[in-house]
């Protein structure tokens, strides 16, 4: 007799926190539409402030595509190029799970600096 009594005390629980939950729904519904209005926008005008470059990679690496690659000026010295491309490739290897491709786009702008 005490596990039926169990068993109502807990299908009763369940329905008030069902009840519950289907009252608080409509009220979490709006705090998350306006979370969502409050977020700031991500526009072409923040974009354009982005310390990245932006846009993919050119048919023929040019000399200035090989510097953004590296991270460093056009006229950097070899050491620098050599410094930079270690350690971006530490970060892009693919035994590390990076991209082949990119780390051959890495290797490419190394060999066009070094020259």
């Amino acid at each position: 007799m005490s596990s039926m009594i169990m068993a109502g005390l807990g299908l009763a629980a369940v329905g008030f926190a069902g009840r519950y939950a289907a009252r608080q729904l409509p009220n979490a519904a709006k705090s998350m539409e306006e979370a969502i209005k409050s977020m700031p926008k991500l526009d072409a005008a923040t974009w354009a402030n982005a310390k990245y470059y932006k846009g993919g990679f050119e048919a023929k690496m040019s000399q200035r595509e090989a510097a953004l690659i590296l991270g460093v000026s056009p006229s950097a010295p070899t050491k620098k190029i050599r410094e930079c491309h270690k350690r971006i490739m530490l970060l892009n290897h693919p035994d590390k799970g990076g991209s082949p491709y990119l780390a051959a786009k890495i290797n490419e702008a190394k060999d066009l600096m070094d020259k």
